[in-house]
């Protein structure tokens, strides 16, 4: 059993890590509180959400639509530069907690422009998210691949 399953489960191993006292990691997950929502980051600050590439496209509107319309279900964050300029207007959805355990990982949407799109993401996030839904309507072709690299330096 991995250290996370104990933690979600509360099995027995984890007395033993506990018994160590309070060293360092001792306790994690313990009252943690509610489960990780899913998360939706969009790209703002570099070409992403600039006039000078998309000039008809209102993006201060699009992300203010995008945190309404995903509300309670999920948390929406604007980050400075994704470092996949190519493919802007970019948005991660990133599974929550339980989207994660069902084997969920973080979908990369590219070209994320119109606003039929930003109504199918808080869709998608309103039915779980990745792990958990498909993603709705054409999504699944805005589907972006991104090196391991650019993968890994998303925050949080």
């Amino acid at each position: 059993m991995s250290r996370r399953e104990r933690e979600r489960t509360g099995g027995s191993a984890k007395g033993a890590a506990g018994a160590k006292g309070a060293g360092k990691g001792a306790g994690k997950g313990a009252g943690r509180g509610p489960v990780s929502p899913v998360t939706v980051t969009v790209c703002r600050g570099c070409c992403c959400g600039t006039r000078e590439k998309h000039p008809g496209v209102d993006h201060a509107g699009q992300y203010e639509r995008l945190r309404t319309a995903v509300g309670d279900a999920g948390r929406v964050r604007a980050v400075q530069c994704l470092d996949t300029c190519a493919h802007s207007n970019v948005v991660v959805v990133g599974p929550s907690s339980e989207g994660r355990a069902a084997g969920g990982r973080p979908v990369w949407l590219g070209w994320v422009l119109a606003d039929d799109m930003i109504e199918e993401i808080a869709a998608w996030v309103h039915a779980g998210g990745p792990g958990l839904a498909d993603p709705p309507g054409m999504l699944d072709l805005q589907q972006i691949s991104v090196s391991r690299r650019v993968g890994a330096g998303l925050p949080g």
